[in-house]
């Protein structure tokens, strides 16, 4: 059997080492590992038929052992035994020393060297050796550590520099010479030189990529002096109002995503705290590119009364500067430019509101931003429309709607007019609806539209057209009546538009017709020849009705000596109407119609 590497082997912490133990002459081999003093293996094993590896990754200090692989081979009664070691040492010295010298203020003032050497292993070995230039300043070892585990070793030493020690090297050397350990380097070294304070000096700003650097370019700004120490950056830009704005104290100011607002005068103050002295440099930064609008603005506010006082407002910043136009949406009219970007509204109106934009624009582009001015007012310019726009009979259905601007939207109702001249709240809504109408339904309507700045109001009379109905008849004295009275027939209705109305009788040889004054006739000294059947026809372009009177005349007792005539007379006719009318008709009936009765034709005048 064998063991890759084999012997002795030597590894620094941090490493990887892998140990493989191989057998040879056994199918079927069985391992196992452990260290001589049994402590913990401090790896992974992992079993390949004829061969084993145990893997440390990373080495550590607890892996510092002598390691023993047992390999085992054929049956319980003629198992073999075999039994091979590997030495591990390890050891840690990864990088140089570190060198810090104070400075000092003066070079003739103590200035103390401090060497440190990190992560070493095994540290009882390690030598620490101090120069200048060729002198030895300080020696140190520390053989009686009992560390096992890596460590930071330090070794400080102040000395009084002459002034021809200026310059000159401070060396570390630090030696790890472990015995009968192959290994490189054993040596490290690390060297400084010896500086006297001075500074800041020479200081400059650099800019990057330049003093007029496009808006969204990252703008970085290089404080770069002389200065020993090394001098403490701080810086600050001078902003509009005088002010001075404190922005950071590394000697890079990196500005990402750079904006206008970025454009100003930055300094750079660099300050030796040992030297107490302090110098300037500072650069004026312009950012170039498309406008931004900063600022677009309705006062005293976006939502305003009617008859208030309105100031737009557009502000815009880039570089060039920006020429800044104002508009409304709606209709497109330019209202500028104005370099201001400011417009008045005196004394606004509803016409006034809609959406304004403005719009800035350079030679590297343009931008737009939008505002809504929302004008509020009272109801106005309200409307009724009514269908059918023509007068609608009884049993139709009558459409109105009401329409009316206002903001906020106007609340419309509606109102009806009664016969005490009140007016009743009947609906609320733009659209009144009155299905199967009837007469009662016709009158005065009133829309009133209302917000909480005014109210307008509106009406429209509703016409509905009625055939005649209600009819009353009245027949004074009576129907039945003597020869050489007079009978009044009074008739009244109601109807849509007004009525007409005629009375005739019936089984007439020449039909006459009698139309009404104001709804009355009147039949004068009737005769029995009057007595009969007579139509009431009461009529208008809707409809009629007509109503059957029998009149009965029956004979007097004593004769006149001559027939009275029947004179039929308007109630309306004049005092001085009637009597020529009389002997007119009295005449015509004594010379032509002996015995028989006449309605005589009236004016044809409406209820």
């Amino acid at each position: 059997m064998e063991i890759i590497p084999a012997n002795r082997i030597v590894k620094q912490v941090g490493e990887t080492l892998r140990l493989t133990c191989n057998t040879t002459g056994c199918a079927s081999p069985s391992f196992s590992w452990r260290t001589q003093m049994d402590n913990p293996l401090g790896g992974t094993v992992n079993n390949y038929r004829t061969y084993s590896t145990l893997t440390m990754n990373p080495v550590s200090t607890v892996n510092s052992h002598d390691y023993l692989c047992t390999v085992f081979c054929g049956e319980k009664e003629k198992k073999e035994k075999k039994e091979k070691s590997v030495k591990v040492e390890i050891y840690s010295f990864p990088r140089d020393p570190v060198i810090e010298i104070s400075p000092s203020s003066a070079a003739t003032e103590p200035v103390t060297v401090t060497c440190k050497i990190l992560d070493v292993y095994p540290s009882h070995y390690l030598e620490v050796l101090l120069k200048k230039g060729d002198h030895i300043l300080h020696e140190k070892n520390f053989y009686e550590d009992e560390s096992t585990n890596t460590e930071n070793k330090t070794v400080t030493y102040s000395f009084n520099p002459t002034a021809e020690d200026i310059g000159k090297e401070i060396t570390c050397v630090a030696k790890l010479p472990i015995p009968n350990m192959d290994f490189e380097p054993k040596e490290r070294v690390t060297s400084e030189k010896l500086t006297a304070n001075f500074g800041p000096q020479n200081t400059v700003i650099t800019a990057s990529p330049g003093n007029w650097p496009m808006e969204g370019d990252t703008l970085n700004l290089t404080c770069v002096t002389e200065s020993n120490p090394p001098a403490q950056i701080v810086w600050t830009k001078h902003l509009a109002d005088e002010s001075i704005q404190l922005l950071t104290k590394n000697n890079v100011l990196s500005i990402p995503d750079a904006r206008f607002s970025d454009s100003g005068l930055y300094t750079c103050e660099a300050t030796n705290v040992v030297t107490n002295k302090t110098q300037k440099a500072a650069v004026d930064i312009v950012i170039r590119g498309a406008p931004d609008i900063t600022k677009l603005s309705i006062e005293p506010s976006t939502t305003v009364r009617e008859g208030e006082n309105v100031s737009i407002l557009c502000s815009a910043e880039g570089n060039p500067s920006p020429r800044i136009i104002l508009r409304r949406k709606s209709d497109g009219a330019d209202m500028g430019p104005y370099s201001e970007g400011r417009i008045l509204l005196p004394s606004v109106t509803f016409l006034n509101g809609g959406v304004y934009e403005c719009v800035a624009e350079n030679k590297f582009g343009k931008s737009r931003s939008e505002i809504t001015l929302n004008v509020e007012y009272g109801p106005k310019n309200t409307v009724i429309s009514v269908i059918p726009a023509t007068p609608v009979k009884e049993g139709e259905t009558v459409i109105m709607k009401c329409t009316s601007s206002g903001n906020p939207a106007p609340v419309i109702s509606w109102k009806k007019k009664k016969s005490t001249g009140e007016s009743e709240q009947i609906y609320t809504g733009a659209t009144l609806t009155i299905k199967n109408i009837k007469s009662q339904d016709l009158g005065l309507y009133e829309c009133e539209a209302y917000n909480r700045f005014g109210k307008e109001e509106k009406d429209v009379k509703l016409l509905v057209q009625v055939p005649p109905q209600n009819i009353t008849v009245l027949v004074y004295p009576s129907e039945n009546v003597k020869e050489g009275e007079n009978i009044t027939i009074t008739c009244s209705a109601y109807s849509n538009p007004p009525s007409e109305m005629v009375l005739k009788k019936l089984h007439q040889q020449k039909e006459i017709i009698l139309p009404s004054v104001n709804g009355t006739f009147i039949l004068y000294n009737v005769t029995k020849n009057d007595t009969g059947r007579y139509l009431l026809d009461v009529f208008n372009e809707v409809g009629n009705n007509i109503t059957v009177i029998e009149i009965a005349v029956v004979e007097r007792l004593e004769k006149p000596d001559q027939m009275i005539p029947l004179v039929i007379a308007f109630s309306s006719v004049t005092a001085v109407a009637v009597p020529a009318v009389a002997i007119l008709i009295y005449v015509t009936r004594k010379a032509k119609i002996n015995g028989s009765y006449s309605l005589v034709k009236a004016l044809g005048l409406k209820v």
